[in-house]
């Protein structure tokens, strides 16, 4: 399958700091996931914001809506 042609757009909310596990407490990323993220294709992105969202529940329960 193809890839849709828009990019999936980086969760980067500019609150750059890193908690103890070297998670980003703006968008729940890891150290590792944010330095890929520009070589990153759609469905790897997306998969990277699905580990986000969890760690973020994991955390704080349901996101805003």
């Amino acid at each position: 399958m193809t890839e849709a042609r828009t990019t999936v757009a980086s969760p980067c909310i500019g609150v750059c700091a890193l908690d103890e596990k070297d998670i980003c407490t703006g968008c729940y990323r890891s150290v590792a996931e944010i330095a890929a993220w520009s070589g990153l294709g759609n469905e790897d992105k997306r998969a990277v914001l699905a580990r986000a969202d969890r760690r973020y529940r994991e955390q704080w329960g349901q996101p805003p809506a």
